[in-house]
């Protein structure tokens, strides 16, 4: 059976969702946090090399990354769900959003939540650092104003993607006057699936309050 190493209030989170779309059979390896650095337990390690969470297990075959699972799920399992077809501009946003959370959207806001350990001494950097993110949401918000889901009128591997950056900017109140980015998150929020994925990962401070 396909096993999911799952870290508690972490991205994991996301995969579990997914294979609750699916309907596919997994077992959940439960980590936790450490209570001192809230760094991920050493145990991890013994699993992948980087020590993160996620990483899926599926017969001798081990995955690590978010987007890499997702991609290796939608192909095993997905059977055409939540994946547009090739050649289609719902192809290419799909595929763009599906890198686009951890490549751009991640970093600005991890940026702030590190160098906020600093004090004044990440002043000189913050104004860069609430640009991109301000960027960042800006284009968020424009895609949404016209679509349903970040690749066009359904949801896919890539709203899996995407629902991680936009819940933790919600909830450190980066999403005031983002209307659009609001109610996709609240909508998403709704989903029996992920309704069902909250009830199987434990804690996860960044679900709906």
């Amino acid at each position: 059976m396909l096993v999911l190493h799952h870290l508690n209030n972490s991205r994991s989170q996301r995969i579990i969702w997914l294979l609750e779309e699916l309907g596919t059979p997994y077992e959940i390896k439960y980590y936790k946090r450490d209570t001192d650095t809230n760094r991920a337990p050493a145990e991890l390690k013994a699993v992948h090399q980087l020590g993160k969470s996620p990483v899926i297990e599926d017969g001798d075959l081990i995955i690590a990354e978010t987007g890499a699972i997702i991609v290796y799920l939608l192909d095993k399992f997905g059977d055409g769900k939540l994946r547009p077809q090739k050649g289609t501009q719902e192809y290419v946003d799909y595929v763009h959003f599906l890198h686009f959370a951890e490549g751009s959207a991640m970093l600005p806001l991890l940026l702030s939540l590190y160098t906020g350990y600093l004090g004044d001494a990440a002043a000189p950097i913050q104004p860069m650092i609430m640009a991109e993110i301000k960027a960042i949401l800006d284009y968020c918000e424009y895609h949404l104003i016209s679509k349903t889901w970040f690749a066009g009128d359904e949801m896919t591997g890539a709203d899996i993607q995407m629902i991680f950056p936009l819940e933790a900017a919600k909830a450190r109140g980066r999403l005031k006057g983002y209307e659009a980015c609001n109610e996709y998150v609240d909508r998403i929020h709704k989903l029996p699936a992920y309704l069902r994925a909250l009830e199987k990962g434990g804690t996860y401070a960044y679900g709906p309050k």
